[in-house]
């Protein structure tokens, strides 16, 4: 009879060479295929802003709104030197001395397909009081001798950045009278909006206003703080607020159901009247503002996760490596390409499932499948039952560690740093008693 033997003979030194080079290619195959992967993930991020931008057009963007502030258009005419007529065509605005904003904004989300879109819809309540004098702050002042001054009734206006998200609106003087509103506002610079006209006012008058507005919009509100004192009370049942513009809420509460929060800031903290009086672009004027924004983007953790891909299979091709070094049990390059694809397939799942399922569950999924088709695999890669739960439960801790990296991502850099230095330290733990200069001759042989 002839023997045969057990355990495959020990691999040469140049055997070893080849396989490292293999290995390498194999390297290389599967960086492809993350970086496939990562250009699927860039093309899905980019479909999700194609759905922002279609909502953004077939409803209401996002929306910043500038005012109430009064507004008079004036004309100025004479005759120069030369016997010509000359025209100047000018207007006076008057900020509010108190700015007072109260109410709620509610989610209301869209869908284009896969892509959630996320949208607010509610009511909001200006109120603005101007003090007496008011007449005489917009009683025009004349440029040229001998001149006429011609000016229209003063008028209320309001501009919105996109003024389709003004479904109604409603204005009431003081004493309760309904006044009439048009679209646009005729002002030189913010045109989008709404306008009202006033009755005549007198020298001592005072003026208080109230409008009332069903608005929506897409993602983010903005208010600019245009008076002499601003207040702001928000409320809505959207989680996850994110505050921004100059100013963040000086009181603010956030729970599951919602969130309110409380803006004020004067004029001597905020230039943003006087940069209206000057016509100033509205990209460029102070802002109090929140943006709806999810906690957990699919395509932003799909993202973030494949850039620890490649790092991850190489550490579990080391382990593999190990084994084979200290147990002397032989894997061929097939498997180790085999092995990587597997783990690279995760990313590929993780993508597709969180477009169904929160990230979380998707993650679990992919995982366990993952985890699941490499302990069945091992068991007859690495020679036996025992080993194949070990090398599974070994890659079921990189993704509990990776998805521990996702989670703190103020701290993954630290976390990432502690754990590549305690792999090292095991590595170098295990493979201290290695002669590496007998390793191709021998196989491995450890040092006495």
């Amino acid at each position: 009879m002839i023997a045969i033997p057990t355990t495959s003979s020990p691999p040469s030194s140049r055997a070893w060479i080849w396989k490292l080079l293999i290995l390498a290619g194999v390297g290389l195959l599967l960086m492809v295929v993350l970086l496939r992967i990562g250009f699927l993930i860039d093309e899905r991020q980019a479909r999700q802003r194609e759905a922002e931008a279609s909502v953004a057009e077939a409803q209401a963007g996002e929306q910043t709104l500038i005012g109430p502030l009064l507004l008079r258009h004036c004309s100025e005419s004479w005759v120069d030197r030369n016997g010509e007529a000359q025209r100047r065509d000018f207007q006076l605005s008057v900020l509010p001395q108190q700015l007072a904003v109260n109410g709620a904004l509610n989610q209301a989300s869209r869908y284009r397909g896969l892509f959630k879109v996320n949208g607010y819809a509610g009511r909001l309540q200006l109120q603005a009081q101007w003090e007496a004098g008011l007449a005489a702050a917009l009683q025009p002042r004349a440029e040229q001798p001998n001149s006429r001054l011609d000016c229209q009734p003063p008028s209320l206006m309001l501009a919105a950045s996109d003024p389709r998200g003004l479904r109604s609106a409603r204005l009431r003087s003081e004493g309760g009278q309904s006044l009439p509103i048009r679209p646009g506002t005729t002002h030189a610079v913010y045109k989008q909006g709404l306008r009202a006209s006033l009755p005549p006012l007198t020298a001592d008058q005072s003026l208080n206003l109230v409008l009332e507005l069903d608005l929506v919009g897409t993602q983010r509100f903005a208010l600019v703080p245009a008076a002499a004192a601003t207040t702001m009370s928000l409320r809505s049942d959207w989680p996850h607020p994110s505050f921004g513009g100059r100013f963040l809420p000086s009181q603010r509460e956030v729970a599951e159901t919602g969130f309110s929060a409380q803006w004020q800031v004067s004029e001597l903290a905020s230039s943003a009247g006087a940069e209206v009086l000057d016509h100033r672009p509205a990209a460029s004027l102070d802002t109090l503002s929140f943006e709806l924004r999810d906690p957990v983007n699919p395509y932003v953790m799909s993202d973030r996760a494949i850039k620890y891909g490649l790092m991850f299979i190489l550490l579990t091709f080391l382990c593999v490596g190990l084994v084979e070094l200290l147990a002397g049990r032989r894997v061929h390059p097939v498997q180790y390409l085999l092995v990587g694809l597997a783990m690279s397939l995760f990313f590929l799942l993780l993508l597709s499932l969180s477009e169904h399922l929160s990230f979380g569950l998707s993650y679990l999924l992919a995982a366990a499948a993952a985890v699941g088709l490499l302990g069945f695999y091992g068991a007859a890669m690495l020679g036996g039952w025992g080993r194949g739960a070990g090398f599974g439960a070994l890659i079921a801790l990189l993704y509990a560690t990776l998805y521990g990296l996702l989670s703190l991502e103020q701290n993954s850099l630290v976390i990432g740093a502690l754990l590549l230095f305690v792999i090292l330290a095991a590595v170098m733990t295990l493979t201290r008693r290695i002669d590496w200069y007998a390793l191709g001759a021998t196989g491995g042989a450890l040092s006495r």
